[in-house]
């Protein structure tokens, strides 16, 4: 048997203000990995969660999903997907009944026993458990047990309540922070709020044939090779492209007990993200010399403070190759960063909250920040004047920290 491993489309995501739905970014991706499919005819496609970038997904991205999935029907191939952190389980989850009966299979909300579907080939059946997004309340309410106080119990325990036959090949699709014994690699820029929370042992999954996991954007298995992420389909922050290549996980399972085959299906993006850095004559002479052609561009000028002009120029510069620039930084040591972290201005008269205005302003393409944006950024200047008393603790006190987490999350549930 074989079947497709994808996770983390995060369709309807905007990056530095542009859209890519509306570049075709994530259209052109759909329309490439459909292709592949037709081409290597899996017997399924799991899809590990955050199919929507956020809860309440806008008109086109709704569209482009639905988009994908007809033609994965029109195949006849099953699709079986679970909700992510990202996603909304019970809008997911709607029609799911009727769904499966063209065998689109939908897990958006955890309960007691886990939606589960069998496929057959020639070694006999395959049981694929669907695991939404799982939080220790949420299994200690479904379990009846308030002793469930963390991620790592709360999946052992929603494991071990289902009837699993072990003797028979089994798979498991999650939505976790899975490491192991507590390490795990370098998260990229879009997934650093999470950090070390909600961390599920590789262990907890013993037992299954295969674990598709959706969360960490990078691809790699965690523990042994048969624990994998797939990764997201497309870098979705500058720091996402120091990661291996981006693309869905090819999984080919024969009889129990036996190697499972895992290939990476690299498809190539629409516009790659690349990041050029140098001395401003070095990256002027890249750009004239016409290199970096239709790009999301992160540009770093090291000798030197981003002028109006040299901003300008730049842009001007990518823009005639059709690319974008998303970010022009300055890592010129006396301005910038060094002076942002050690005094309250980062110009002399400007302060904190002037200079995150301005760079909002240079990446939104000439947008003024709404109230909300500059609520945050006064919020972020309040903690930076207090910085010197912040550095004579040993450590972040909770109470702070739970403060910036919260207002960082009410942000985001209003956008």
């Amino acid at each position: 048997m074989k079947f497709i491993h994808l996770a983390d489309l995060h369709l309807g995501k905007t990056i530095h203000g542009v859209s890519l739905i509306d570049n075709r970014d994530q259209l052109v991706w759909v329309e490439r990995f459909l292709t592949v499919v037709k081409e290597i005819r899996p017997d399924a496609i799991l899809i590990a969660g955050d199919v929507y970038d956020r809860s309440a997904p806008g008109g086109e991205a709704v569209e482009l999903f639905d988009h994908m999935l007809t033609e994965l029907e029109n195949d006849k191939i099953p699709v079986l997907l679970i909700a992510g952190n990202h996603d909304s389980g019970q809008r997911l989850s709607f029609a799911g009944d009727i769904l499966a009966k063209q065998n689109i299979y939908i897990a958006g909300k955890v309960e007691k026993e886990l939606v589960h579907v069998e496929l057959s080939d020639e070694f006999g059946k395959v049981t694929f458990y669907l695991m939404p997004y799982l939080f220790p309340a949420l299994a200690a309410e479904k379990l009846s047990d308030e002793s469930i106080k963390d991620y790592d119990t709360a999946i052992r325990r929603m494991i071990a309540e289902q009837d699993i036959d072990f003797s028979q090949r089994n798979v498991m699709i999650a939505h976790q922070n899975v490491v192991c014994n507590g390490k795990t690699v370098e998260f990229g820029g879009s997934e650093s709020m999470v950090g070390g929370v909600g961390q599920v042992d590789y262990s907890a999954f013993d037992g299954f044939d295969y674990v598709a996991l959706g969360h960490i954007h990078s691809s790699y298995h965690v523990g042994r090779k048969s624990v994998r992420y797939a990764g997201s389909p497309l870098c979705y922050h500058f720091d996402e492209i120091r990661q291996p290549q981006k693309g869905p996980v090819l999984v080919t399972m024969n009889e129990k007990g036996a190697p499972v085959s895992i290939k990476t299906i690299v498809i190539d993006p629409l516009h790659r993200m690349r990041e050029i850095k140098g001395s401003y004559d070095k990256v002027k002479k890249e750009l004239e010399d016409h290199r970096y052609a239709e790009e999301y561009l992160r540009v770093v000028i090291t000798d030197r403070r981003i002028s109006p002009e040299i901003s300008e120029l730049i842009r001007s510069l990518c823009k005639g190759r059709n690319s974008i620039v998303m970010e022009l930084v300055s890592e010129h040591r006396e301005h910038g960063i060094t002076e942002l972290a050690d005094g309250k201005s980062t110009d002399g008269n400007r302060t904190v909250e002037e200079y995150f205005e301005e760079l909002y302003i240079q990446r939104n393409h000439e947008t003024e920040p709404e109230e909300k944006d500059r609520s945050l950024f006064r919020f972020i200047g309040e903690q930076v004047r207090h910085a010197d008393e912040v550095k004579k603790k040993s450590e972040p006190d909770e109470k702070e920290v739970d403060k910036l987490l919260n207002y960082l999350l009410s942000q985001e549930e209003k956008v």
